[in-house]
């Protein structure tokens, strides 16, 4: 068998495999949006099965329990999610347009995706309880990290300065005018967006204090 040659049979794995995964991604897909809305602790695999397409026995066939579909949800999600700013920081040519790209990007963010947020949150607070959750959760954490800190490391080098702070302090700051904004546009403040960003440019100044 050359090189090029796969046998059948590994190409029935594969195949097999690949359906596996897409089956996954689309229960995934459901459960998100019954997650988002109930949040963790309200929401069984059963619950998940009668607000999507797909029968219990079906999502119990691919995952083995209600932790296990809510830590792979969360995961494909955040996969995307952690990428959100990528295009600001590529695309931005000044320190003064990455600001307002990203301040924009930000308000956005809570207002298209506050369930899924929301759920990010109860989640992180679940694993102080539950160990099962907390390898994720920790996963997921130094990702959005990661994310913010491209971001200041960018207009970093676009402004000529550098921080006067490290990376967690920056994603902990950042983190809690989030999680702050989340709340107050879940409570139906008017203003929680715009506060949010008046909020992010006075931590931004902070960050880089003038000289």
């Amino acid at each position: 068998m050359t090189a090029q040659t796969v046998s059948p049979l590994r190409a029935a794995r594969r195949t097999s495999a690949d359906k596996i995964g897409d089956r996954r991604r689309e229960l995934a897909e459901s459960a998100l949006l019954t997650l988002g809305e109930r949040g963790y602790a309200r929401t069984s695999l059963r619950e998940i099965a009668s607000n999507s397409e797909f029968s219990h026995g079906v999502v119990h066939y691919y995952f083995q329990d209600k932790q296990e579909l809510i830590v792979y949800c969360v995961r494909h999600y955040k996969a995307r999610c952690v990428h959100r700013y990528d295009g600001v920081v590529a695309e931005s040519r000044t320190a003064a347009g990455l600001l307002e790209a990203f301040l924009d990007k930000l308000a956005e963010t809570v207002a298209e995706d506050a369930p899924m947020h929301r759920l990010w949150y109860d989640l992180r607070s679940q694993s102080m309880f539950e160990a099962s959750l907390r390898e994720a959760v920790t996963g997921i954490d130094r990702a959005l990290e990661e994310m913010i800190w491209r971001v200041v490391a960018r207009y970093a080098e676009l402004s000529g300065t550098e921080p006067a702070v490290t990376s967690p302090v920056v994603y902990g700051i950042f983190d809690g005018l989030f999680q702050q904004a989340l709340l107050g546009h879940l409570a139906g403040r008017p203003d929680a967006l715009d506060r949010l960003r008046a909020q992010a440019r006075q931590a931004l100044a902070l960050i880089f204090p003038a000289r």
